[in-house]
């Protein structure tokens, strides 16, 4: 960084002057605070995450130094939840993401959908596309099912969130429809579930990597521990409800 926009001594310690009043102010929020989603903690914990933040970067234009902590982003955080008290409703919304990683073993496992049901048996043929598959795969199971089940079906896990929001009266049939996701309300989320590979990735950082060969002790090659293996590509699917 050129000494021409370099912050200036003062400017660092006006920063760290920031972040000490944040934090006085924080802690005298949550002295008086109402309740566990109290909005007056909320606010004063992104005044401090914004002035830790501001602090950090002056002091390492300045300095060259960075600060021993970390606060997460407010953005990061849900809002204080202002929902009704006894919601009337609620509503569940769940993205789970997959990887293809077996496109034959897609296919068959479609085909065979097809094939167990008598008006499909006639032949659109979805089953020899990839999307036509899936569309088979998921028309047939629950999600719950492929989610348990994804391995039969050449899939690979990616991420996944649920969200359960509160609503003071059940939505209009046929309204949320055509966009379900839209117009989610976060201070209406009554609780989060989410799972990513990137808090595996960051537990795996703060092991040991003797602790990581140990991992696979029972010698089964089973590294999960619980002594499931992969399924045959030849094994066949449970029977098919061809009523549904």
């Amino acid at each position: 960084m050129s000494d021409a926009v370099q912050p200036t001594a003062a400017e660092v310690r006006a920063a760290a002057e920031a972040v000490k009043t944040a934090l006085d102010r924080h802690l005298a929020a949550v002295e008086r605070r109402s309740g566990d989603d109290d909005p007056a903690v909320y606010e004063a914990f992104n005044e401090v995450a914004a002035a830790a933040e501001a602090y950090d970067e002056l002091l390492y234009d300045r300095y060259d130094e960075v600060t021993p902590f970390e606060i997460p982003a407010a953005e990061d955080a849900l809002p204080p939840y202002t929902g009704p008290e006894e919601p009337n409703a609620v509503s569940v919304l769940i993205r789970r993401d997959y990887a293809v990683v077996e496109p034959q073993r897609l296919l068959a496992q479609a085909r065979r959908v097809e094939d167990a049901d008598d008006e499909r048996a006639a032949g659109t043929g979805a089953a020899g596309t990839m999307h036509g598959a899936l569309g088979l795969l998921f028309g047939e199971f629950e999600p719950d099912e492929v989610a348990s089940r994804h391995k039969e079906f050449g899939l690979e896990e990616g991420d996944s969130t649920l969200w359960v929001t509160a609503a003071d009266e059940p939505a209009e049939a046929g309204e949320w429809l055509e966009a379900p996701f839209e117009h989610v309300d976060a201070q209406r989320v009554v609780c989060r579930f989410d799972v990513s590979s990137v808090f595996d990735d960051e537990a795996d950082d703060d092991l040991d990597p003797e602790e990581l060969d140990d991992e696979d002790d029972d010698g089964d090659g089973d590294e999960d521990g619980d002594g499931a293996e992969e399924l045959d590509e030849d094994e066949d699917l449970e029977p098919l409800n061809t009523d549904r």
